[in-house]
């Protein structure tokens, strides 16, 4: 069954703002990706502004939902955090990873008060808050503080994959992560 006209720009702008950037893609290339007539983006979405929010708010719900998938399967907290790093890896090894849009966001959109670049912090801010909460499942003291580096961790992780290419990226950070997980859970057990 084909994608309705809406959906296929959809798809076309993220796989083409993912590749190329917000600032580089021009609505005829997302035209031409989607295969629909311009009266449909603006039938749709009314600008190229309003489809980048669109195709943001549908990568944040479709991001976060394949993460809390990828983490639910592990079969105990201290695993379910260290799935993370796994997910990205295997992320990170798709050959179409072209990076975080949401870091790309925020790159090209800096003004704090840009929607996109709103919508992208709030995309980071709930990562964070799903971090925070496998953090605190573990027992790991203090948690917020290993949530945090977590974070790092992961946006580092992010950027260096999508510089260096491949999952080698994830592995360190994993690394990293059970050393901080360690230490936390020892605080912990105070």
């Amino acid at each position: 069954m084909a994608l309705a006209a809406r959906e296929r720009l959809l798809e076309a702008a993220i796989r083409l703002f993912c590749r190329r950037g917000f600032h580089a893609v021009g609505i005829e290339a997302i035209l031409a990706e989607a295969g629909v007539a311009r009266m449909s983006l603006y039938n749709h979405f009314g600008s190229k502004d309003a489809l980048i929010l669109a195709a943001l708010e549908l990568r944040n719900r479709r991001w976060l939902d394949w993460m809390d998938r990828s983490v639910q399967s592990a079969p105990d907290p201290r695993a379910r955090l260290l799935c993370v790093f796994d997910a990205l890896g295997q992320w990170f090894a798709d050959p179409g990873f072209a990076g975080c849009l949401f870091q790309r966001a925020v790159s090209e959109f800096p003004d704090p008060e840009h929607p996109a670049h709103a919508l992208a912090v709030a995309h980071k801010a709930r990562l964070h808050e799903r971090l925070e909460a496998l953090s605190a499942a573990t027992g790991a003291r203090p948690w917020r503080a290993l949530a945090g580096a977590l974070a790092l961790l992961v946006e580092g992780a992010i950027a260096e994959a999508w510089r260096s290419g491949g999952d080698a990226a994830a592995k360190r950070a994993r690394q990293a992560a059970e050393v901080l997980l360690e230490r936390a859970l020892a605080s912990g057990s105070r």
